[in-house]
């Protein structure tokens, strides 16, 4: 009988732990969620720490992570909430944000940036405007019934616009989008993808405070289809945007920018080869160098994400992908001469993973917001906070 007496004492005291955890984690509009990477009850960390899951609040997966600190120091995720998973990039998709008032500790919850119904409303690239603390959101649209092919084929129902938001009280509410394709894009290119990840504002040289926001575009060439990367630019607080010339060298498509002392620029790019495509620019991406290729910089042709930073005076690049053959070991790697070298790293995410982006949260730390699963990628959007002195 005492087996008895002790097996029913067990089994209430585990009913009761799960009654308290579940009560612990429930959360209302008005609260905020547990830091996506605290241990949990066991003390382990997660395998995964999601910040957005697949099938959560409408949506069937979220995607094209992007992240940055404003000048009130509130962390800004974003993301692409797609209704339909089996849509892939096209369909209804509406991009939306998590706000963090403690440096990723927790996080508040979703916030719908720009849903246009049935639309294709994408690829987010946040840039703060330290002068005045707005914060700038360039993206593109195209009808939702459209892809990549008809698009570029220019058989679809309309071509790929380009808008602009701001918000002017620190991520929490946004102005309605404003489209400016006829400034940034001219008429004959055909695909237009803004990043996808982070923008920057110059902070020193003959161009400071110029907002910067790399992009990539396709056109038809000789009948066959062609990329180049460019960026387009504000120096009047994002009220008017210029485009730069374009790379000299296609085969340039997703592009992320970092500064280098001075204010010379870096373009990092997707490119179809196992090597990131990179170029510089000496007049605040107005014009661009030749395109090299960084073979050290391994990549299965998928996003990455390229920044800048100061540790202890010494400028350093860091820049995050999937360093492997396929979409899978998810690094970030170090550099401290301007990228003629990657001399540390730290392997973020073994298992299936692709787009990610990154930001500076203190002297010597980095939050990176990436693409993760167990069985595939795109389970959700996973957020971490590193030491840069774990890197080795």
């Amino acid at each position: 009988m005492n087996w008895i007496y002790a097996k029913s004492r067990r089994l209430l005291i585990c009913c009761a732990i799960i009654i308290s955890y579940s009560t612990s984690c429930k959360s209302s509009d008005n609260t905020v969620s547990p830091r996506p990477d605290a241990p949990d009850a066991t003390g382990q960390e997660p395998a995964i720490p999601f910040l957005y899951s697949q099938n959560t609040y409408g949506y069937e997966a979220y995607r094209i992570p992007a992240i940055i600190k404003t000048k009130k120091g509130t962390l800004l995720a974003f993301a692409e909430a797609r209704k339909k998973r089996s849509a892939g990039d096209a369909g209804d998709i509406d991009l939306v944000l998590k706000r963090s008032l403690d440096s990723g500790k927790t996080w508040e919850n979703m916030i719908t940036v720009w849903d246009n119904g049935a639309n294709t409303c994408g690829n987010p690239v946040p840039v703060v405007d330290q002068q005045t603390g707005d914060i700038h959101v360039l993206m593109t649209w195209n009808h939702g019934e459209d892809n990549y092919s008809d698009i570029n084929n220019a058989s679809g129902h309309d071509i790929r616009r380009v808008y602009a938001t701001r918000s002017s009280d620190d991520g929490k509410t946004w102005a309605r989008p404003v489209e400016i394709t006829d400034a940034v894009k001219r008429p004959y290119w055909r695909w237009y993808g803004t990043g996808p990840c982070h923008g920057l504002q110059i902070k020193e040289g003959a161009h400071k405070n110029r907002l910067v926001v790399p992009c990539y575009y396709s056109v038809i060439k000789n009948g066959s289809s062609k990329t180049f990367a460019h960026v387009f630019y504000s120096d009047d607080g994002g009220h008017t945007w210029t485009p730069g010339d374009t790379t000299r060298q296609d085969n340039a498509g997703e592009s992320t920018v970092a500064e280098l002392p001075g204010g010379k620029l870096m373009l990092n790019m997707r490119r179809g080869t196992p090597a990131r495509g990179v170029a510089t620019s000496n007049d605040g991406g107005a014009s661009w160098g030749d395109v090299r290729s960084d073979y050290t910089l391994l990549d299965p042709q998928c996003q990455g994400s390229l920044l800048d930073a100061r540790r202890s005076g010494l400028h350093l690049l860091l820049f995050s992908n999937v360093a492997s053959g396929s979409r899978d070991h998810l690094t970030i790697k170090m550099s401290t001469d301007e990228g003629a070298a990657w001399s540390k790293a730290y392997a973020v995410y073994t298992g299936p993973s692709a787009y990610s982006d990154m930001v500076m949260i203190a002297e010597n730390k980095v939050v990176i917001l990436y693409e993760a699963g167990v069985s595939r990628p795109y389970e959700g959007i996973a957020c971490k906070i590193i030491s840069l002195d774990d890197f080795k």
